[in-house]
């Protein structure tokens, strides 16, 4: 997440790379992966999709369709996949060495591939490269679950967040989808894998 981020808040990482950080105590955010990049040597150019300000380092936040793996960490750590905010890449959560209930989140399944063609969204070649959420293609209250929708009781799942819940029952595919979708670890290290699958 741009201001408290890691590494200058973006790098390229290849097939099968690694990277490790120290996210500090209090530390509340997101991560997310990009694809379709091209960036030149000074670190100016864009990607297909999860844009986060035409740079390498993020100066803003991923622009739509981006899959999100967010954090709280405190004495009890608090996370989750979110497809919230549509779906890119797949993208998984996985506690280490931690207490606690400690299950994994995310959504390993490629959902570019069964995406319906309202949310679908194409690069050049036609290809579908991204799915968006409902919220943002028909930004209505109750895809959105604002206005008279914006609590738990009234919003329910929509046709469209229980097709992205049922290939990804672990992450979040609305914005009141907590029971299923967060989860809580404490004194654990954890590891992002993107495209494990």
């Amino acid at each position: 997440t741009p201001g408290d981020n890691f590494n200058g808040g973006g790098f390229e990482l290849k097939s099968g790379q690694s990277v490790v950080f120290q996210a500090p105590v209090g530390w509340s955010g997101r991560i997310w992966g990009r694809t379709g990049c091209k960036f030149d040597k000074s670190g100016t150019g864009s990607c297909q999709t999860a844009d986060c300000g035409n740079t390498l380092k993020c100066t803003a936040s991923g622009k739509t369709p981006a899959s999100l793996a967010e954090f709280t960490l405190s004495n009890v750590d608090y996370y989750d996949v979110s497809l919230v905010d549509g779906f890119n890449l797949p993208i998984a959560v996985k506690p280490m060495n931690g207490q606690g209930n400690c299950s994994s989140a995310g959504c390993d399944k490629d959902l570019r591939q069964t995406c319906p063609s309202e949310l679908a969204v194409k690069g050049g070649n036609g290809k579908v490269i991204g799915c968006r959420s409902a919220c943002d293609v028909f930004n209505t209250d109750e895809y959105c679950c604002r206005g008279t929708y914006g609590n738990p009781v009234i919003c329910q799942p929509t046709f469209y967040s229980k097709k992205f819940k049922d290939a990804c029952p672990t992450a979040y595919s609305y914005a009141y989808d907590d029971p299923t979708s967060i989860f809580t670890c404490s004194a654990s290290d954890y590891v992002v894998t993107f495209c494990s699958s």
